[in-house]
């Protein structure tokens, strides 16, 4: 794959290599990334299968939205090692394996002075893509994101919040990348809109089949989205497993702590 090189691709020497569909699509190997006396992500090890949403869960500052960035060459560790199919990535080819992936933030990130047509179209466009193939491309995405196709001449101020995310989703989608990771997307929306995404988005996951490395502190709407949860503290994993399995066998306090956290309405049953 370009970008990256294939020091995991052919096993250990002598051994037989892994069957590709056992190699996780995306991996940290023994990763620490430090800001100054903080670290950050703390020699972590964690791997994603392909095809599967996993969502990264724990409180601020835990170090989940520093493994998207690393995930995605944004951030470079310290020590340790990021890998895509089981392959390094480095920094001198990261552009190529950054198109491999999408990436949704908070509240969108499009660019104000472009028309949603002009987000969409930006990396599609830099690639050689002709002004046709990329309409065909957005169109199709907005039907699958609920977006009618008349607001792909609008600017993001002339959008709704949610009608940004759709728009950020879809910008992720254009290049059909078979890995999403989606930062707190939902975390801006009013309760409304955030609950009928959450329904869109689970739809289109599952309908996608893609590999979806979600970030959020929102434990509910974590264990919705996600077969695997992932709780971090100060860097490092406490827990990792189903709802279920936390439930039944927190590994720690703080798990319990966590779990406990959830504040349900005045006199409404949990």
């Amino acid at each position: 794959m370009p970008g990256l090189l294939p020091e995991a691709a052919s096993g250990v020497a002598g051994m037989p290599a892994m069957p590709p569909d056992a190699v996780p699509a995306l991996s940290l190997d023994g990763v620490t990334r430090a800001y100054g006396a903080v670290r950050a992500v703390d020699a972590l090890t964690l791997g994603f299968a392909r095809g599967r949403t996993t969502v990264l869960i724990g409180s601020s500052g835990c170090g989940k939205s520093t493994v998207l960035r690393l995930l995605i060459g944004l951030e470079w560790p310290d020590a340790g090692a990021v890998r895509h199919d089981g392959m390094v990535l480095r920094r001198e080819r990261v552009l190529e394996a950054r198109r491999r992936v999408g990436y949704v933030i908070q509240e969108g990130g499009l660019f104000p002075h472009l028309t949603v047509l002009g987000n969409l179209g930006l990396l599609p466009r830099h690639l050689g893509w002709s002004r046709q193939r990329v309409r065909e491309r957005a169109i199709e995405l907005a039907g699958l994101a609920h977006l009618h196709a008349d607001l792909l001449v609008r600017y993001p101020a002339e959008l709704s919040g949610g009608q940004r995310q759709r728009v950020a989703l879809m910008r992720a989608l254009m290049l059909d990348p078979p890995t999403l990771l989606l930062d707190e997307p939902l975390g801006a929306l009013d309760p409304l809109v955030r609950h009928d995404l959450q329904d869109e988005l689970r739809a289109i996951f599952r309908q996608l089949g893609k590999t979806v490395v979600m970030v959020t502190h929102d434990l509910p709407e974590a264990a919705f989205f996600g077969d695997r949860l992932v709780l971090m503290r100060e860097g490092r994993v406490v827990q990792d497993g189903s709802l279920d399995d936390f439930r039944r066998a927190p590994a720690d306090d703080f798990v319990r702590r966590f779990l406990a956290a959830r504040r349900g309405l005045p006199g409404a049953s949990e």
